[in-house]
């Protein structure tokens, strides 16, 4: 019997939202302030996911200003097929509120938004037997719209504000059989997080809750998935039905840490006297009938095609100017458009990081610039290697402080630059020297989640600094997003030949 291994989209990809066409299944995500935005999935499994795009990836869709505060931005979307057409709701915070992007393709060209005058964030879309078009938003309140143009025919409604725990909110409306279900989450995205469910004959109501709610949480367990719920309810063509749902996977010493964000996760879910009934998200479970795996993508990115792969993704915006794929013919050529990395308005292109434990590595000619590569949460948390006027450099910001921890000369022309991230656990109160990571002999217990290392590489490397993982953390950083590993310039030009990303040996995924 086939199983699968949680997270089935590792990294900062939170609040899930799926649809099934058919045998297919499409999957948006959260992006918050970063461009483009909603991330967009395909699989024909529920367990092996591919991007193909994402939603908002063009400035008339989503202009995010300079100013706009990290975690910011676009908020949970919801995705939803109908009569042919793909709808996608979301938030915009900081900028036009709820909005509906619509496409007869799920890979586009998805239409100019449409603003909704609904407050509250998280909305949902779900259609009646009648045509009519319901939107829910957190609080929870549900409105009759009109999608085409936004317009509010009904309501908002108050129906049902959960059990009573915090943020009742991703709110998600169904009908299945007689019933209208409406599920939703509670208690906060951190550990106490959990998901709900009431059901009614209306959408207007009135809901009656499940006999026992939450239908799932892991608040107050062992359990090395945390912080489970903003959940969306799939069924497989074979009758079964599923769960996709966000989780964090936290390591090292109390608080514990995760630094991957709010990641992606499946979990099994059982009808019973017509409620759902949801067990524990475990790291394996048994996979759907379905089976259908993608290819991995390549460990390396040549950039000698015509376009960005689309899990490039940059801080709140991505001018023109800034790139090139063209400049330098088989390299990526980046413009500095700030002078730090500190601030925003910089110029760089990342990926998230997916894996606990990888290593990413890239080929630079930094020729009069200076650019390299950054670990990053926000412009206040972030690790750097950095290339410039001859030198090599190893930065380090942690909220008010920034500080160089290793410089190195290196010759004019190509360089290559590493970055090494593994996973530790946490050590017993006693341990060698040899087993001692710096800081501990100053009474700081060891624990954290990660080691991040940065080298320069070749047939040679050599190892520049090593530095603690729990400061890219989202328990000292704060905010809704995760780890993004890019290449940036922050003077001049800075060509990039190749990237790397690759997950190691120690890697639980």
């Amino acid at each position: 019997m086939r199983t699968y291994t949680n997270p089935v989209i590792g990294g900062f990809h939170p609040d899930p939202s799926v649809c099934r066409v058919g045998d297919d299944y499409y999957l948006v995500c959260s992006s918050f302030e970063y461009f483009p935005g909603v991330p967009l999935f395909h699989s024909r499994d529920l367990v092996h996911w591919r991007q193909i795009g994402n939603v908002l990836d063009r400035t008339e869709q989503l202009d995010l200003p300079d100013d706009l505060p990290a975690s910011d931005g676009v908020y949970a979307p919801t995705l939803r097929h109908h009569d042919g057409r793909f709808y996608m709701i979301t938030t915009e915070v900081g900028g036009e509120g709820n909005i509906i992007v619509t496409s007869e393709r799920p890979e586009g060209p998805w239409s100019d938004p449409v603003q909704v005058d609904l407050p509250g964030i998280d909305p949902d879309l779900a259609w009646d037997d009648d045509g009519s078009c319901w939107c829910a938003v957190s609080g929870v309140q549900v409105a009759r719209i009109d999608p085409a143009t936004g317009e509010v025919l009904e309501g908002p409604l108050p129906v049902w504000s959960g059990t009573g725990l915090q943020y009742p909110e991703a709110p998600h409306l169904y009908r299945i059989g007689a019933w209208w279900y409406l599920m939703l989450a509670e208690g906060g995205t951190a550990h106490g997080h959990s998901v709900s469910i009431a059901r009614a004959r209306s959408p207007r109501g009135p809901y009656e809750p499940a006999p026992v709610n939450p239908v799932l949480s892991h608040r107050s367990t062992d359990l090395p998935i945390q912080s489970t719920g903003h959940a969306d309810l799939v069924s497989a063509p074979d009758g079964t039905w599923w769960m996709l749902l966000l989780g964090t996977r936290p390591r090292g010493y109390f608080p514990e840490f995760h630094v991957l964000g709010r990641e992606t996760f499946l979990t099994p879910v059982e009808w019973v006297d017509g409620w759902p009934r949801v067990g524990p998200v475990r790291e394996r479970h048994t996979a759907p009938t379905a089976w259908h795996p993608v290819e991995p993508p390549p460990v390396r990115e040549e950039f000698d095609t015509g376009d960005l792969a689309p899990h490039w993704i940059s801080p709140r915006r991505r001018p023109d100017g800034s790139w090139s794929l063209k400049e330098r013919p088989g390299w990526l050529t980046l413009t500095a458009t700030g002078d730090t990395l500190d601030r925003p308005g910089h110029t760089l292109l990342g990926r998230r990081q997916q894996h606990p434990d990888c290593r990413v590595e890239a080929r630079m000619d930094p020729g009069t610039g200076r650019g390299g590569l950054s670990v990053r949460i926000d412009e206040a948390h972030h690790y750097d290697i950095e290339v410039g006027e001859g030198t090599v450099s190893v930065l380090a910001r942690i909220g008010p402080l920034s500080q160089c921890v290793a410089r190195r000369q290196v010759p004019p022309g190509e360089v290559t630059v590493s970055v090494e991230i593994r996973t530790t656990g946490v050590l017993p109160p006693t341990v060698t020297r040899a087993e001692r990571v710096p800081g501990e002999g100053l009474g700081v217990r060891a624990g954290g989640p990660d080691t991040i290392t940065f080298s320069l590489g070749g047939a040679a490397p050599v190892r520049l600094a090593e530095l603690d993982g729990r400061y890219l953390s989202t328990q000292v950083a704060t905010g809704f997003t995760g780890r993004v590993i890019g290449m940036y310039a922050t003077r001049g030009r800075v060509a990039f030949d190749w990237f790397d990303y690759e997950p190691t040996a120690g890697s639980q995924d």
